[in-house]
C-alpha cells in the first residue's frame, strides 16, 4: 500500500513540495494537496505587482494545472479548508465533514492577511487572494484617490500600482521610514523618497485612529487630526500565520508550527511544515525564525521533501535568505541576514533617478554575511556567490564593478 502524503495549503509551498515529492519518482508514495481557495493553485507575490498592475493574467501566475497535476500524481482537493488535525488517528478532518488519513502530513498554510482594525461600511481592501487583487484592480481607476495604510512590501507595492494606473495615492505608516525594517535606514530613506518622486504623499511617523465612510466617500483620520479622504483605502498591516485549525492538535504551536532543522513539526512523529506557517532554528542566527518569503517556502519544500523520502538521511534546512520588492521600475534585492557586531559598506552611489549601488553587511569576523541591493541584479548574483565563499567584506568591495550612474 502506498505511503500517503497530505499536504494542507495549495499556495507556493504546498505545491512544491507535492511536486518534488513526486519528483523524487517513488511509485510508493500517493500524495494529495488539500486548499482552502476553489482557485486552481497560484502564486502570491505578482498579485501585489504585476496581476495588481493589469501586466500579468491569471494564466502567467499559476502554479500547477489539471494536466501536469495529473502527469505528476497529484490528487487536488480544492476548495475546502482543512478544519482540525487528530494526530493519534493521523487524520485531518475538512470543514465539509470528511476525513483524510494521512502518513506523514505537510503543513504549509502559510499566512492570512491581518484584519483591518478599521470596518467602515465598505471599501477597505485587504491584499492576500486573487479575489483581493481582482477587486482592488477594480477599484485602481485614474483620478481616483487612494489611501494605503501600511508601508511594508505589500501597502508600498499596492501604492505604486495605484500610481502608475493613474490615482492620487497617500501612504500612511506610524514607522518614520517603513522600509528600514527589511532594508535598514539607508536603503529605507531611499525607497521611501521613491515613492514621493512618484507624486506619492507619505504620512510617515503618524498612525490611522479611524476610517469612516462607504466605498468613493471615506475618510481616514490621523492621530494627528488630519482627515484623508479616499474612494479607496488599502490596509497592509502585515499577516498571521493561519495555525486556527491546528488549536487542539497538540503540536507546538507559537508564532507559527515550531519545527527542528529538518523541517518536522517538534514533538510530532510524521509531521512536517513548510513555507510562511513554518517556525525553524536558523544556523546562522542560533535562533527561531519564520521566513515570509517565496524563496523560502520553495527552498524549504524541496527539503522537505527529500527528507520525507529518505527518512534515514535527512538534511538540516539551509536557508538562502532572498528576498526582493518592485516598485514601478525599481528592484530591491536582499540576500542573507545582517548580524550584530559587523560593519557595513557601500558600493556604488544612491544618487540620480535610477540609481544603482549595494548595501554589504559582514559579520564581526568580517565575512560578508548579506547584502541589499538596488537595481544591479548583477551584484546580487555576485553578492550570493561570495557569501556562500565565505568571502570578506573588503574582498567583496573589491570584486565587484562599481556600475556607472544612470
Amino acid at each position: 500500500m502506498a505511503h500517503q502524503v497530505v499536504v494542507v495549503g495549495s499556495s507556493v509551498a504546498g505545491i512544491r513540495t507535492a511536486q518534488a515529492l513526486s519528483a523524487e519518482g517513488d511509485a510508493d508514495v500517493a500524495v494529495t494537496v488539500i486548499g482552502e481557495e476553489a482557485e486552481w493553485p497560484y502564486d502570491r507575490p505578482p498579485l501585489s505587482k504585476q496581476v495588481l498592475a493589469g501586466a500579468w493574467d491569471r494564466e502567467r501566475i499559476a502554479l500547477l494545472g489539471e494536466s501536469d497535476a495529473t502527469a505528476a500524481g497529484i490528487e487536488l482537493r480544492l476548495g475546502v479548508a482543512a478544519a482540525a488535525l487528530d494526530r493519534t488517528a493521523r487524520r485531518v478532518k475538512l470543514a465539509d465533514g470528511n476525513v483524510v488519513g494521512y502518513d506523514t502530513l505537510v503543513i504549509a498554510t502559510g499566512l492570512a492577511a491581518r484584519p483591518s482594525p478599521w470596518r467602515p461600511e465598505s471599501g477597505v481592501h485587504l491584499l492576500r487572494t486573487l479575489a483581493d487583487s481582482a477587486n482592488l484592480k477594480q477599484r485602481l481607476v485614474p483620478g481616483s484617490s487612494v489611501v494605503v495604510i501600511g508601508g511594508g512590501f505589500i501597502g508600498a507595492e499596492a501604492a505604486a500600482a495605484a500610481r502608475t494606473a493613474g490615482c492620487e495615492v497617500t501612504v500612511v505608516d506610524p514607522v518614520a521610514v517603513p522600509m528600514a525594517r527589511v532594508a535598514g535606514p539607508v536603503l529605507g530613506e531611499l525607497l521611501s523618497q521613491v515613492h514621493a518622486r512618484h507624486g506619492v504623499d507619505t504620512r510617515f511617523g503618524v498612525g490611522v485612529r479611524s476610517v469612516t465612510g462607504v466605498a468613493g466617500d471615506l475618510t481616514v483620520t490621523l492621530d494627528d487630526g488630519t482627515r484623508l479622504r479616499a474612494a479607496t483605502v488599502v490596509v497592509g498591516i502585515g499577516a498571521t500565520p493561519n495555525v486556527g485549525w491546528l488549536a487542539d492538535s497538540g503540536l507546538t504551536i507559537d508564532n507559527g508550527v515550531v519545527c527542528d532543522e529538518y523541517l518536522a513539526a517538534v514533538g510530532a512523529p510524521g509531521v512536517y511544515a513548510v513555507g510562511d506557517v513554518a517556525r525553524w532554528p536558523h544556523p546562522a542566527l542560533g535562533t527561531l525564525v519564520r521566513s515570509e518569503h517565496w524563496t523560502n517556502a520553495t527552498d524549504q519544500a524541496r527539503c522537505a521533501a527529500r527528507n520525507i523520502t529518505h527518512p534515514g538521511a535527512r538534511v538540516p534546512y539551509q536557508p538562502s535568505d532572498y528576498v526582493w520588492s518592485d516598485q514601478y521600475d525599481w528592484k530591491l534585492q536582499l540576500i542573507g541576514r545582517p548580524l550584530d557586531g559587523g560593519r557595513e559598506a557601500l558600493v556604488g552611489d544612491l544618487e540620480g533617478q535610477r540609481p544603482q549601488a549595494a548595501l554589504l553587511h559582514a559579520d564581526a569576523a568580517g565575512r560578508l554575511c548579506a547584502a541589499a541591493v538596488v537595481n544591479w541584479p548583477k551584484a546580487l548574483l555576485q553578492c550570493r556567490r561570495m557569501i556562500a565563499e565565505g568571502a570578506s567584506l573588503d574582498q567583496a568591495r573589491e570584486r565587484l564593478a562599481v556600475p556607472p550612474r544612470t
